[in-house]
């Protein structure tokens, strides 16, 4: 028997009908029963996803159609893979989207070495990383297995960087 598949935040708000193609398409995937855990994101020009974006785009900004990233696999087929090692529920993850999907993908690893890791999101101007360790069971909520490591010159809601010497005394600090 297959469920209902809905897009719900963090927060428990249902998504669902403001994304609906994007729920028609996750729907679409093959196994009956499944939990994805990732994001709806859109990219600019440049591929770069842009979150804030949903909140309010700039009207000249170009950007893909709004599609669904998947981090991770929770529950496949009837299975509670959240006691799995991150590396085993990537290998699920990767099996059920198969990235030749037009509005789902599972997202973008980068190297295995941290501070590889680092190089690769600074140099394609991302917000940051979360480095996630791949022995690591699933377990909601922040923990020190997964760390989110953000750019600490990166503006949410603006196009590009701010260099130090940019900022006014006030967000400089002391």
């Amino acid at each position: 028997m297959s469920l209902p598949r809905t897009l719900v935040s963090r927060a428990g708000k249902d998504h669902t009908r403001r994304f609906a193609e994007l729920a028609a398409a996750i729907r679409a995937l093959p196994p009956a029963t499944l939990i994805l855990d990732g994001e709806v994101a859109s990219f600019d020009e440049n591929l770069i996803s842009r979150f804030e974006w949903f909140r309010k785009r700039p009207e000249d900004a170009a950007s893909t159609p709004a599609i669904y990233m998947g981090f991770d696999c929770l529950y496949v087929e009837g299975r509670d893979l959240r006691p799995l090692p991150l590396r085993e529920r990537r290998t699920h993850l990767e099996a059920v989207v198969e990235n030749d999907h037009t509005l789902i993908f599972a997202a973008r690893r980068l190297a295995d070495n941290g501070l590889e890791a680092w190089a690769q999101a600074v140099s394609a101007g991302y917000e940051g990383m979360v480095a996630k360790d791949n022995a690591s069971p699933y377990r909601g909520g922040r923990t020190l297995s997964w760390l989110k490591v953000k750019q600490p010159n990166y503006r949410e809601g603006e196009c590009g960087w701010e260099s130090i010497e940019k900022r006014s005394p006030v967000d400089a600090g002391p």
